[in-house]
């Protein structure tokens, strides 16, 4: 395995660079990649990046927008120093043993390797990840931990560790990609190409990630939603919750009434359900396991519950998803 080259280093020669670009990625995911290369590239007295494009298969690759983005088939695209996983839903799917292997062949060739939104995923699925720290979107943190030990998992926005780079979304991936910029052309010069995009610049990859809705917790509410977002699949109890926090179940009702205008057994109730759709839309888990991931003792309460939040059942959800996406 040749040695990966630091591409983190002051140089003004072009970073050779694949975007692999899964069918079914997130298109705010791929623009993230590519864009702070495209105005690097504009603002740079010379380019700053030359990438290629690289599909999975021959055929292009189909974004949830339905964009379509030609590429090198992987199995044929000779390397890079940078190789950047853009990947969205169904990895499960995309994990296939030429995909792995073209990503260990892409990794053996000495590149630096890059994961945006569901990349992380796949490059562990890969063994890549092993012995380096890592971050993946916040709603998969903990499944990502338990599926691969071996990975040092962090909350950041991003992160960097070795030649190893990932972001839990779109947005980090912007902070993720100004920060090689930065750290090959020079801050002020990654400043300017943040200008573009209205961005504030550079930011430290230590920064948690947050979730929709943070601004309006409390220390309390924000601590409960903690508890309760560890321990979807075994729901704790109200009067534990309250314990844990020092406080009484009746001053957390209080407090989630006046931040969140909802009951603490709603809003877990909800955390559960959201993790559950997300389980019957982007996995292939049967739903008798969705409903235990969530907490639910029987099917056939998790099918009342789930039907009641969403409209529609989960088996026509995943119907529904599977159909549109023939």
């Amino acid at each position: 395995m040749k040695p990966a080259k630091n591409i983190l280093q002051p140089e003004h020669r072009a970073l050779k660079t694949g975007v692999l670009v899964l069918d079914e990625c997130n298109t705010l995911s791929f623009a993230a990649a590519v864009d702070p290369m495209r105005a690097a590239n504009r603002l740079a007295d010379r380019p700053a990046f030359d990438w290629d494009y690289v599909t999975a298969t021959p055929a292009p690759a189909e974004l949830t927008s339905a964009l379509q983005v030609p590429g090198i088939p992987l199995a044929r695209f000779a390397g890079c120093e940078l190789l950047i996983v853009v990947a969205g839903f169904h990895l499960a799917r995309h994990a296939t043993p030429s995909l792995l292997a073209g990503l260990r062949r892409i990794a053996n060739g000495g590149a630096a390797l890059a994961g945006i939104d569901g990349g992380p995923w796949l490059l562990a699925e890969a063994g890549l990840l092993d012995g380096y720290a890592a971050t993946t979107h916040w709603e998969d943190l903990d499944n990502f931990a338990s599926r691969f030990p071996e990975v040092d998992m962090r909350p950041d926005r991003f992160v960097v560790s070795g030649q190893r780079l990932t972001s839990g979304g779109a947005v980090p991936a912007i902070e993720m990609m100004l920060h090689i910029i930065a750290a090959r052309h020079g801050a002020g010069f990654a400043s300017r190409v943040a200008g573009l995009f209205l961005h504030d610049g550079p930011q430290p990859h230590s920064r948690p990630q947050t979730r929709l809705g943070s601004d309006r917790h409390n220390t309390l509410t924000a601590r409960a939603h903690a508890l309760m977002e560890a321990a979807l699949d075994d729901p704790l109890p109200l009067v534990d919750i309250a314990k844990e926090l020092g406080t009484s179940p009746r001053s957390l009702q209080q407090q989630f009434r006046l931040r969140l205008n909802t009951t603490p057994q709603d809003h877990y109730l909800h955390l559960r359900l959201s993790e559950a759709r997300r389980l019957v839309t982007d996995t292939d888990l049967p739903l008798l396991e969705v409903a235990l991931a969530t907490g639910f003792t029987s099917q056939s309460s998790f099918a009342r519950a789930f039907r009641t939040a969403h409209d529609l059942s989960a088996r026509d959800l995943r119907q529904s998803r599977a159909t549109a996406a023939e």
